[in-house]
């Protein structure tokens, strides 16, 4: 099989494709670069090129024969995406629609999609359930959810065959330590917290210690990245298997505080992090942890990393040895 990774060089993205760099015979990363690094592509072919270009598009798909496609291209930042709505909807909705018809035009019938928890908005029950109500409270969310409702659709009416993956908290990194979490600005709590103990900041701001939870900040689900590359690969065996189009959460099923987060780091690090707890954010719900169990129960999918000081202690791997994240253009 040979696969089309969109998004490749990001984080997750670029995980995946080390992934399936095992499994298929050619696997094509399409990155445009905004946010993505080339040096996280490993053997792969590299494309520089953007979903809104058609005519890159179908030039790549037809010289590398390509049969499936593994979409993670899309802008990502929440509060970024409140105040850029139009950026998003272009690139996110307006990008996945080309890829879509480019893909049926080209009678390319499989796809894996990087969705994302925040589909979901906030929760009325947890752990949250691939059916739950998706009431997306950001743009970004809203988004994505345009996205899934445009595969579904053309899942319908073409016969597209595809697989959302929505996860939530992804961190950690490749165990080697040559590939890990690199976004300009950074707005995950784990590199946060590992920035402060590399002295990148001053330490870590608390957003609320006030929430219905045991230490009184938010609990999130958190899924190493390695975990998230082995879901896209079972998925796309799954469809090359003959699977239907289908929608699966990806987490460990349990939560950890902002405050089991830093402490973890801390013993991990052996550093001590400044902490600063400031006022909530609008929107922050107290409690998302993801229900997992439709995917185990179809797939076999196992999370191999459910130790949070283990999974931080790979990221530590990639911070401490690249405090500076790759080298940018123009550093060499």
């Amino acid at each position: 099989m040979n696969i089309l990774v969109t998004g490749g060089a990001g984080y997750i993205g670029s995980h995946t494709v080390r992934l399936l760099e095992k499994k298929a015979d050619r696997v094509v990363v399409y990155d445009n670069l905004v946010k993505g690094h080339r040096q996280a592509v490993g053997k792969s072919v590299f494309v520089q090129g953007d979903l809104l270009d058609s005519g890159k598009l179908i030039d790549t798909i037809q010289r590398y024969a390509i049969s499936s496609v593994v979409h993670f291209a899309a802008a990502s930042l929440v509060g970024e995406s409140m105040g850029k709505p139009r950026d998003y909807y272009r690139n996110n909705v307006q990008g996945t629609l080309n890829l879509l018809d480019v893909m049926l035009d080209n009678k390319v019938g499989k796809l894996v999609f990087s969705s994302t928890a925040a589909v979901y908005g906030e929760p009325e029950i947890t752990p949250i359930t691939e059916d739950a109500a998706k009431n997306p409270t950001n743009v970004y969310g809203r988004t994505k959810l345009a996205m899934e409702n445009a595969m579904d659709d053309y899942s319908r009416a073409y016969g597209l065959k595809y697989i959302a993956l929505r996860y939530f908290n992804a961190c950690g990194a490749d165990p080697a330590g040559d590939i890990g979490e690199d976004h300009e600005p950074e707005t995950h709590l784990v590199p946060l917290v590992l920035r402060a103990c590399l002295g990148k900041s001053d330490g870590i701001k608390i957003f609320g210690d006030d929430y219905p939870t045991q230490d009184g900040t938010c609990i999130r689900d958190y899924i190493h990245v390695t975990d998230l590359a082995q879901a896209h690969g079972l998925a796309l065996e799954a469809l090359y298997g003959g699977h239907g189009s289908d929608v699966y959460n990806l987490g460990n099923g349990s939560g950890f505080s902002v405050k089991e987060i830093i402490e973890a780091a801390e013993t991990v690090t052996g550093i001590k992090i400044r902490q600063e707890v400031i006022a909530r954010r609008a929107g922050d719900p107290a409690v998302l942890v993801a229900g997992a169990a439709k995917i185990k129960r179809d797939m076999n999918w196992q999370p191999q990393y459910t130790d949070i000081k283990e999974i931080i202690a790979t990221a530590w791997r990639w911070h401490r040895a690249n405090p500076d994240g790759f080298p940018r253009l123009g550093d060499r």
